[in-house]
């Protein structure tokens, strides 16, 4: 059942002589089909952690595995969805989505119309990126990830520039399509209630060299509502953790 496995996973770059410690000793295991939420302070690592898992990053000691195999480089087995969504203003919505692959081939032609009304976005084939609201735009970067069929699906905090009622709109487009897809999903975040409200787990990162200081399963079904007690009762426990880590990064900053 395990997807993705790190082992022993550490990262440091040299700043003049001096060397940075940006993630130390991670290790862990993703199921096939799991939706893994990450949350943790500024600059701990969450970033590099998930470029590392792209094969973006292979400067880096210990080993990541997907379905076995040694990540050595970027592939289309891991598609990568940034913050911002990086579409080619020159092409339209189908095109953008298809990139490199032409939509002259049928097959490639039926998939595409098959990610459009999955991601939502019906009667906007033709449109292009200026003629496209924020979360609109995500929605074609994600189609444009699962054309290739990616193993694991990797989000660095895809929604944080997005208004609160978009935001929203697209945690439920996204769990849509992780029901349809049944791809792996590694998602960071800054938003405790969206880590929640998205993730069977939700792994929290220490500062800076990022550690796991807790993984936390969340054992509620979907459709889930925020309003629940059982969701806050999760909210609390995974903020209760988080704010350990930030606790020891103030104790730790202050040198006692």
């Amino acid at each position: 059942m395990t997807l993705l496995e790190l082992n022993h996973l550490t990262k440091t770059f040299s700043k003049g002589r001096e060397k940075v410690h940006v993630l130390k000793d991670i290790s862990l295991n993703v199921k096939r089909g799991e939706f893994l939420t990450i949350i943790g302070p500024s600059g701990c690592g969450k970033s590099t952690l998930l470029k590392a898992i792209a094969g973006l990053d292979t400067d880096y000691e210990g080993d990541i595995r997907l379905d076995g195999e040694i990540i050595t480089s970027a592939s289309v087995h891991q598609g990568f969805i940034f913050q911002e969504p990086r579409l080619f203003p020159w092409l339209t919505v189908e095109k953008n989505i298809a990139a490199n692959l032409s939509l002259k081939d049928e097959k490639v032609q039926a998939e595409v119309k098959k990610l459009i009304k999955l991601v939502r976005l019906e009667g906007f084939e033709r449109a292009y990126p200026k003629e496209l609201s924020g979360g609109m735009a995500q929605r074609v970067a994600i189609a444009r990830a699962l054309l290739r069929k990616p193993k694991i699906l990797l989000l660095d905090e895809p929604f944080g520039a997005l208004d609160a009622f978009t935001r929203s709109h697209m945690q439920e487009a996204l769990l849509d399509i992780w029901k349809e897809e049944k791809t792996t999903m590694v998602f960071v975040t800054h938003d405790i209630d969206e880590a929640v409200y998205l993730g069977n787990k939700v792994m929290i990162m220490s500062s800076r060299p990022g550690t796991i200081q807790k993984a936390v399963t969340i054992d509620l079904p979907f459709p889930r509502k925020k309003t629940t007690k059982l969701f806050q009762d999760y909210r609390q426990k995974v903020m209760g953790e988080f704010e350990k880590v930030e606790e020891l990064e103030l104790v730790n900053s202050a040198g006692i």
